[in-house]
C-alpha cells in the first residue's frame, strides 16, 4: 500500500507542511502547521465513491482507469528533523 507523508517545517518565515516538494501555506507559528498537517493527512483516509478515470497521455492517447473509492493511502505526518509526530 501506498504511504503518503506529510513534512512539517520552516517555510517562507513560518511554518508550513509540504507533500514530496509542494508547500502548503505559511503558518504562524510550528503547532498550528503540524495540526493542519495531520488533519490533511487524516482527509485522506476519507472513502469515495468508485469512478471511472479518463486522460490524457502525454502522447495524445487517451487512458481510462477505474478508481476504487475504498482504496485509500496509509498517512503519516513527520516533523522535519525530528521523525513521526504523534
Amino acid at each position: 500500500m501506498t504511504t503518503i507523508t506529510y513534512y512539517v517545517g520552516e517555510h517562507d518565515g513560518g511554518d508550513g507542511y509540504r507533500l514530496r516538494d509542494v508547500w502548503s501555506e505559511t503558518f504562524s507559528d510550528h503547532d498550528a502547521a503540524l495540526v493542519a498537517a495531520k488533519s490533511a493527512a487524516q482527509r485522506q483516509h476519507v472513502e469515495g465513491r468508485d469512478a471511472e478515470i479518463s486522460y490524457q497521455l502525454v502522447d495524445g492517447r487517451w487512458q481510462t482507469e477505474h478508481a476504487d473509492g475504498g482504496d485509500r493511502p496509509d498517512t503519516e505526518a513527520v516533523d522535519d528533523g525530528k521523525g513521526p509526530a504523534s
